[in-house]
């Protein structure tokens, strides 16, 4: 089932938003200073682009430095992308089929705010990130 789900969120908005996640990963690692930033872009990009059977789970060794530096992604990038989430839910929500795939999109609206200090782990491993 996860397979199938996966297939028509690729389909129907995953390419697309994980394409927004490479490019603002690109624009990141041009800017030698927000490289890690990059990073956690393209970590991103992979769960926007295959989400299903996988969830985030908060890393409880990240200190002060993701604090601020969540706080710098939400003015760069950040913003962008959770309104490329909250657009494309919405017009997922306007069908019947769509409506999983939109609560999807809705779900990941605070990675795409705050991705550092997270981690994304199979669905059966929620844990394993503690």
């Amino acid at each position: 089932m996860k397979f199938i789900l996966n297939v028509l969120w690729l389909i129907l908005s995953g390419l697309w938003l994980a394409l927004g996640y490479v490019v603002a990963g690109v624009v990141c690692c041009i800017l030698i200073i927000t490289i890690p930033f990059g990073i956690a872009s393209f970590r991103i990009a992979g769960y926007a682009l295959w989400p299903f059977g996988r969830t985030t789970a908060v890393r409880h060794d990240a200190g002060a430095g993701s604090a601020i530096g969540n706080v710098i992604w939400i003015i760069l990038a950040g913003w962008w992308l959770a309104l490329g989430h909250i657009i494309t839910g919405i017009a997922l929500c306007v069908t019947i089929i769509g409506i999983p795939f939109g609560i999807a999109n809705f779900k990941m609206i605070p990675i795409s705010l705050m991705p550092l200090g997270r981690d994304i782990v199979p669905t059966d491993e929620p844990f394993a990130a503690r």
